[in-house]
């Protein structure tokens, strides 16, 4: 059986619709659903269709109709008297079903006599907002160079998970790797999340967003937001880039856009997608600059991501302030993870000692001490918090 799903709302309705109920041969040139009559009269066809919202676009012929083209909500059906087809199932989306079908939250699915099944759903796509599993969790970094650690994703893409349990569906971490650059085949797109970043580890790559000027390129010790429904695209790599993707929810839907042509010839750095700003952080040329980060034990360098998502989440590059003296710390964010840039070193949790390296990835529950230390040159760490707002201080060990 055929499935066919449409989305249109009032302010967004099929290409085709307004010709085909102000032009009687306009709905020939739309897309529709075949499906068979279910006896010797198409009207009582059309009379079931009619009492869901459907309305009669075209019937021929005249004196003995066989044939009917309907519309409810930009979805086009064809009723067709003597051929064959399989019962299908259509989608109806709208931005008020209750209007076309009165009981649709207690009986959503109706069955039409020819045994078409209409489902009918509200319009839009909400995203799911997810409950925190928290749990400790290290994926280890030292085998990077081990294919067997990675899997193959789209368009050849290689892909590590940073947080294999994504934490009950809250985030998805990837790092995410392009063995051969050039141009990549990619559409404008946007995605319908609640936040989402990308940060350049190595090599560089060329984006675009909707209305943030030219083209530009994303270089190692960079990152960007996408903020929600924002359109980009993705146009070239170099050769062995490596990004650190984080998405959250985990679950969230990628829509092209077809329409859009980027860049858009519109530079708009306060816009905001659902209150949140695009931002692009640059590492300066001569590094990061650290300052004093929520204790004195830890010194950070703000990609300024949480003023920039209205604090929906914090980004920072982390160091340790005296390596030389760790100590055991507690946090009160809700997702804390780190990721190692370079270095080496390890983190003490509830009893167990977890070696960190370079590409190695952490996520530490709230309110649960723990400890980072640092072995050798300099432990360098991308922090990613939600909410962005939170504290870090020096976790009290005497409590029983």
């Amino acid at each position: 059986k055929a499935t066919v799903s449409v989305l249109n709302c009032t302010k967004q309705r099929h290409p085709f619709s307004h010709m085909a109920t102000t032009n009687p041969f306009g709905a020939n040139r739309a897309s529709r659903v075949a499906m068979s009559c279910s006896g010797a009269r198409t009207e009582d066809d059309v009379n079931w269709f009619r009492s869901v919202g459907f309305r009669l676009i075209n019937i021929y012929p005249s004196d003995d109709p066989e044939t009917a083209v309907m519309e409810c909500e930009g979805v086009f059906i064809k009723i067709e008297r003597g051929v064959a087809h399989p019962p299908p199932t259509i989608e109806v989306l709208s931005d008020d079903p209750g209007a076309l079908v009165p009981d649709w939250e207690e009986n959503p699915v109706k069955t039409a006599p020819n045994g078409a099944k209409v489902v009918f759903k509200r319009a839009g796509y909400e995203v799911e907002q997810v409950e925190t599993q928290h749990c400790f969790q290290v994926v280890d970094g030292s085998g990077m160079e081990d294919e067997k650690n990675w899997t193959i994703g789209r368009a050849g893409m290689l892909y590590r998970d940073l947080i294999p349990t994504r934490l009950g569906g809250k985030m998805i971490a990837s790092h995410i790797r392009i063995p051969e650059g050039g141009p990549v085949p990619d559409n404008v797109h946007f995605h319908t999340i609640n936040f989402q970043l990308i940060f350049c580890y190595k090599g560089w790559v060329k984006l675009v967003y909707e209305d943030q000027g030219p083209e530009f390129i994303l270089r190692a010790g960079d990152c960007v937001t996408q903020p929600p429904e924002i359109r980009h695209r993705v146009l070239e790599s170099s050769d062995m880039l490596e990004v650190v993707e984080i998405g959250s929810p985990n679950a969230h839907m990628t829509t092209l856009d077809h329409e859009m042509t980027l860049p858009t010839g519109r530079h708009l750095p306060d816009r905001t997608w659902q209150g949140q700003k695009f931002v692009h952080f640059q590492q300066p040329e001569g590094g990061y600059t650290f300052t004093e980060y929520k204790t004195p034990h830890l010194l950070h360098c703000d990609t300024t991501v949480g003023a920039g998502s209205a604090g929906v989440a914090g980004v920072n590059i982390v160091r340790l302030a005296a390596p030389e003296k760790p100590v055991m710390l507690t946090h009160t964010a809700d997702v804390l993870m780190y990721f190692v840039l370079r270095g080496a070193g390890s983190v003490v949790y509830e009893g167990r000692t977890e070696v960190l390296h370079a590409g190695s990835s952490v996520t530490l529950p709230p309110d649960t001490p723990y400890q980072i230390e640092q072995a050798g040159d300099t432990l360098e760490l991308l922090e990613i918090a939600m909410p962005g707002v939170f504290d870090i201080k020096t976790a009290d060990t005497t409590a029983a």
